[in-house]
């Protein structure tokens, strides 16, 4: 219908406003809302909803609720946002992804995820102050379904934060270190001997467990007669041990006796296996035994095992002149160092085995969770 044609039909609808039906006038109420109308029938319309308060309410309702029709869409589209970003979201290959190299996002989360929560609540508080106000919420029911859909949107947004916190977790430390050794737990709550010289002069130091966790980590006392160290990891996300598995043998260990040690001269745990060769270290040293067992550059405090599951002695030191020799510290002389130490007097340890009935493989897998990795930076 020409322009012309449609303000002819219009001017007539005015004149007889109180004929229109519904579905007329919602039709003329529709053109008005959207802009549709010549500037000449919007003057007419309003001059009509002035002098027809029935109209005027009509419009008002009209307008109110294409408004709750826009924003039910758009709270849908915002759930199914959601719910298409938590559906894409692969947990654990993020853990797998980020364990040794946490990404951008995880960074900002660390950094602002409080401030992101405080956003978010603003967020939904005037999401549901806009529905209260537009009436969308005086229904009950509406009440009732919106509080469980927010419960669901609460709980999806819990799980996406509890696994982030699980990747802060799992984190590694910095990948520039100057020095590196293997560190044994003496207590479940964090307390590591390594060697004296693995951590001499370190400005920082950082422990790895077997599954790649690692925690800083504080050098708490120093032995360097007996090339001993203890650590205390400090980390917040570091998680009890449980009880400690080794017996510290205070006594002679014979020749010939069978023992292990675990340790990092690599990025993850090796095993060497061997037996001690002699009572006494190089030119007689006392404080050492001689091992028969292929040890390298890292393996340095190591635990050294006997068949009884009890720690005999630290590993210290390879012998150059000959290939398949190591030394290892005495295990009295930890005990020793320890007991006479003003900063441990709370630490015990313990001269009974968990492990004296396991075999040989079960002991090898109980104790790969007490060794650690010891990475010192700032020499």
């Amino acid at each position: 219908m020409p322009a012309k044609a449609e303000e002819i039909v219009f001017s007539a609808k005015m004149k007889r406003s109180t004929e229109m039906s519904d579905i007329e006038l919602l039709a003329v109420i529709e053109r008005y809302l959207n802009g549709e109308m010549t500037a000449d029938e919007r003057t007419r319309f309003e001059m009509l909803r002035h002098d027809n308060a029935a109209v005027d309410a009509r419009v008002v309702e009209h307008q109110q609720f294409t408004d709750r029709i826009k924003q039910y869409g758009e709270r849908l589209q915002f759930e199914n946002l959601l719910n298409d970003i938590h559906n894409e979201i692969d947990v654990q290959a993020l853990k797998d992804e980020f364990v040794h190299h946490p990404s951008a996002i995880v960074r900002l989360w660390r950094n602002h995820h409080s401030k992101i929560s405080v956003a978010a609540s603003i967020t939904i508080f005037a999401v549901l102050g806009t529905l209260f106000l537009t009436g969308y919420l005086s229904n009950k029911k509406d009440v009732v379904n919106l509080v469980n859909e927010v419960r669901q949107v609460k709980k999806t947004n819990d799980i996406l934060t509890k696994s982030i916190r699980d990747l802060n977790a799992k984190r590694t430390a910095p990948g520039n270190y100057a020095g590196i050794g293997t560190g044994t737990a003496i207590s479940s709550d964090g307390y590591i001997v390594t060697n004296f010289h693995v951590v001499q002069k370190a400005d920082s130091v950082f422990v790895q467990d077997a599954d790649g966790n690692a925690y800083h980590a504080k050098v708490i006392s120093t032995y360097p007669e007996a090339d001993l160290a203890v650590l205390k990891i400090t980390d917040a996300t570091f998680k009890s041990l449980g009880t400690v598995p080794f017996g510290f043998k205070r006594g002679k260990s014979g020749l010939g006796e069978d023992v292990f040690t675990l340790g990092y001269p690599k990025d993850d745990q090796v095993l060497s296996k061997g037996y001690l060769s002699s009572e006494n270290g190089d030119k007689g040293d006392t404080i050492k035994y001689q091992l028969a067992m292929d040890v390298n550059f890292g393996n340095s405090g190591g635990p050294v095992v006997d068949s009884h599951g009890n720690i005999i002695g630290i590993v210290s030191s390879r012998q150059d002149r000959v290939d398949g020799a190591a030394y290892a510290i005495k295990t009295k002389y930890l005990v020793k160092a320890i007991q006479t130490d003003s900063l441990l007097t709370n630490l015990s340890l313990s001269s009974k085995s968990k492990m004296a009935n396991l075999s040989s493989q079960q002991q090898i897998d109980k104790a790969q969770s007490f060794v650690f990795m010891v990475k010192v930076y700032g020499r």
